[in-house]
């Protein structure tokens, strides 16, 4: 071979091998996930495909370059080795510091928190909201958990389990595995400072929850549950029939109704607490933990009754005496009654 032609081939391959390495160097360092100024969640699903996530990133205008990202997650396996979950890109990410978090399968939590769920289906609603998982598997996991547990969780009382907070969790956490973390959140919170005061008050933990429910719905005010918690007990200590509205509410299954009827304290169920001393089943709603303290540390007093102030503060009017009861009901009913009346004829205007 002639000189000048060694010369061009040693020239051309240098050119070549110049190329790739620029390439090389560009598909592996240079930034390659415009994002933006605001990190972005790529969602990869159960059972995806690498062609699902590719998919993804160019459909959502993840990556600017999809040729290049492709061709370093082949060469590094990620294509066979795809790993669900949820993970945060930030802008100007280079292909391989992504594929890094994709192949590590180092997802970012998922932040879950429920309150103000009154059944068991919104429950399910509200905690799966972000999650690789429907309702209907949560609560279809919540049920079997409820049947098989030995901890005294039942379908009508499991719900007492749930303590509204905010809680983290891996988006492809399992429906069973979600149960079971709400379980040691539960077991975690109820110590046995909580459990040492619910034997004082003589009521079990999910008893507590129970009961805490009811003083939840029954006021607003901070300041009076505690007072509200000592009259229940009271009650309950008496054997007399707690005669909550808010369960009763709960039982007709009517979570509009604002005002309780004789008709509606003659309804057959197991939640109506005036035809069945005691505590119902299970919770009426999911107590806060304010109100589950507000229990625990009740305010001792000699209350049996109680009732809406007519000034519709949100207030109660508290007292031991039956008489002085019913004066309370009846100013408050013809207090009722004349804002009924004021608001209908508002209506007709």
């Amino acid at each position: 071979m002639k000189p000048s032609k060694r010369l061009i081939l040693f020239l051309l391959f240098s050119i070549l091998g110049i190329s790739f390495s620029f390439y090389a160097f560009q598909v592996v360092y240079t930034p390659n996930f415009l994002v933006g100024k605001e990190p972005r969640l790529l969602i990869v699903k159960e059972n995806s495909s690498f062609k699902d996530v590719q998919a993804e990133l160019h459909e959502g205008n993840y990556v600017q370059d999809l040729v290049s990202f492709s061709f370093l997650a082949r060469l590094t396996g990620y294509d066979d080795q795809i790993k669900p979950g949820r993970y945060v890109i930030k802008q100007d990410m280079t292909n391989m510091q992504v594929l890094k978090i994709l192949r590590s399968g180092k997802q970012e939590p998922v932040r879950i928190t429920f309150n103000n769920v009154r059944l068991i289906h919104d429950l399910a609603q509200k905690i799966t909201k972000n999650l690789n998982m429907t309702a209907d598997e949560f609560e279809a996991a919540l049920i079997n958990f409820a049947m098989t547990n030995k901890y005294g969780f039942t379908k009508d009382n499991v719900m007492a389990m749930f303590i509204p907070n905010t809680y983290e969790v891996y988006f492809n956490i399992t429906p069973t595995a979600l149960v079971n973390k709400m379980y040691q959140q539960y077991d975690a919170f109820w110590n046995e400072t909580r459990k040492a005061k619910a034997r004082e008050v003589g009521l079990t933990p999910i008893e507590v929850s129970t009961l805490a429910a009811i003083v939840q719905a029954e006021t607003i005010k901070a300041e009076e549950a505690p007072i509200i918690a000592g009259l229940y007990l009271n009650r309950l200590r008496k054997g007399i029939a707690l005669q909550a509205d808010p369960t009763l509410v709960f039982a007709v299954g009517d979570f509009s109704l604002k005002r309780i009827l004789n008709e509606h304290k003659e309804f057959d169920s197991p939640y109506n607490t005036y035809l069945h001393p005691g505590l119902p089943p299970g919770p009426i709603n999911l107590p806060e933990i304010s109100s589950i303290d507000a229990v625990l540390n009740y305010f001792h007093s000699d209350y049996y009754y109680m009732c809406a102030k007519e000034d519709f503060s949100g207030r109660h009017n508290f007292t031991n005496s039956y008489e002085e009861h019913m004066s309370n009901a009846i100013r408050y009913q013809r207090a009722l009654t004349i804002e009924q009346r004021k608001g209908a004829a508002l209506k007709k205007q």
